[in-house]
């Protein structure tokens, strides 16, 4: 069973999520919080497997919550596509992924088992537009500590992931099988001490392997 953690400041919000969500078998919502401190203390409280997080609420802000959470939880930022300034900020302070408010039900539903089996949401479409476009607000690129470990292969498969792409995808470009591209994957978030593929996608782009606009 998949425990959740809404926290949205709109109560109406987290009330259509909530029956949603404990509408699959697979799936129960744990608790509800209104802001992120309110969010941080109920992860202590309640240890959920994901925390659904709106980016933007009064007091303390998703993006600050995020950074306050406890080991464990996985973060899906909620967000509006056209006005969030924060996004890669959200990755960076170790949010596994993020989806726009007004996504498909069966598309919250598939992005939450996803993030709870431990993989980054970070293989659709408008997730990689996003990426590219806030990464061009990034730092000016950095050694990352452990990129020199890594070997060609690692670097190369690292800068894909940067772009966003999926095992699948990695494997068919570079013609390995997708279980080498996972182990390929799984090396370099070791090296780099990433927790998941989020955190190789801001790797990717703060050490300058990755360029926005390449995708």
């Amino acid at each position: 069973m998949i425990k959740l953690l809404l926290a949205d400041d709109q109560a109406l919000v987290r009330a259509g999520f909530k029956a949603l969500l404990n509408a699959q078998p697979d799936m129960t919502v744990v608790a509800e919080a209104a802001d992120g401190a309110e969010a941080v203390q109920l992860s202590h409280q309640h240890e959920p497997d994901v925390v659904l997080m709106d980016i933007r609420m009064p007091g303390t802000d998703g993006l600050t919550a995020t950074r306050q959470m406890p080991p464990g939880p996985r973060v899906i930022i909620l967000t509006t596509f056209e006005l969030d300034e924060y996004v890669f900020e959200a990755l960076r302070g170790g949010a596994s992924g993020f989806l726009v408010k007004d996504t498909e039900p069966a598309e919250l539903i598939q992005a939450v088992r996803v993030v709870a089996a431990g993989e980054a949401l970070l293989s659709p479409s408008v997730t990689r537009r996003l990426i590219a476009e806030y990464a061009t607000r990034a730092k000016e690129p950095v050694k990352a500590t452990g990129l020199d470990q890594l070997t060609d292969r690692e670097r190369e498969v690292l800068s894909l992931v940067g772009t966003g792409m999926t095992n699948d995808e990695i494997a068919a470009k570079l013609f390995m099988s997708p279980a080498t591209a996972k182990t390929h994957v799984s090396r370099a978030m070791m090296k780099l001490q990433a927790r998941d593929r989020a955190q190789l996608v801001v790797v990717a782009y703060e050490s300058g392997l990755v360029r926005p606009g390449w995708l």
